[in-house]
């Protein structure tokens, strides 16, 4: 079942087209990569799916509803939520501050609480820092954060932008080993990321997107072993 349907998007910057009319699937339960470089337009799409940035054409149907010029608090209470590239923590507030405005649009508070647990399992972490201040926690351990906090909002559909920007390679790792085991607790996944291989290697389709067109789809396997994905992406 198709649970975001991205057709025909497009979106504009002043004289800019950014997006130029692309199509893209996400099914129930599963985690697709949208990989390109820097500028081809993957961000912007996220923001437009978000309702962060508005779109000059398309549809995008979420659960089966198009949600195009939907605010984005109410697509937050749909089950849609994004962890923005540079993570976006609310630097100061503690970690605990952090993760309860992830969820300020529920009333379920025993859910809520059963949630913060989880995230304490999932990140041991910010167990241990509940009471820091955001700001003054490691690249690394902010988006640990950022990804609780969205977690935190009990999403259907999880956007994550760039989750491995910056961090050392031993943090990418848990980062990325986190994203999997959420993926397999049920929740859908959209995941850009600049690492090609690491994206793919995780995701079972994924998108090559180039100067705002989609310009390949495929299984992720089928991808790693393209020859013009190999060599623009991966470094081969």
């Amino acid at each position: 079942m198709s649970l975001l349907r991205v057709h025909g998007l497009q979106i504009s910057y002043g004289g800019i087209n950014a997006v130029k009319g692309i199509d893209l699937e996400v099914n129930e339960g599963e985690m697709v990569a949208l990989i390109g470089a820097n500028g081809a337009g993957k961000t912007t799409t996220l923001k437009a799916i978000c309702g962060i940035v508005p779109a000059r054409a398309g549809k995008v149907h979420y659960k089966g509803c198009d949600v195009i010029g939907m605010p984005s608090y109410a697509l937050v209470e749909r089950g849609l939520a994004l962890v923005p590239e540079g993570r976006g923590v609310f630097g100061r507030l503690s970690v605990e501050e952090n993760l309860d405005m992830g969820a300020y649009t529920r009333r379920d508070r025993a859910a809520v609480k059963a949630d913060l647990a989880r995230i304490f399992e999932l990140f041991p972490r910010l167990k241990e820092r509940r009471r820091q201040t955001a700001g003054t926690m490691s690249g690394g351990e902010q988006q640990m954060l950022a990804i609780g906090r969205a977690l935190m909002g009990a999403p259907r559909l999880l956007l994550l932008d760039e989750p491995s920007m910056g961090l050392a390679p031993l943090m990418v790792q848990r980062i990325f080993d986190t994203i999997r085991k959420v993926a397999s607790e049920g929740v859908t996944v959209l995941l850009v990321e600049q690492n090609a291989k690491l994206a793919l290697e995780v995701s079972s389709r994924g998108y090559v997107m180039e100067s705002g067109l989609i310009t390949l789809s495929d299984s992720a396997s089928a991808l790693l072993d393209n020859p013009q994905v190999r060599q623009a992406y991966l470094g081969e």
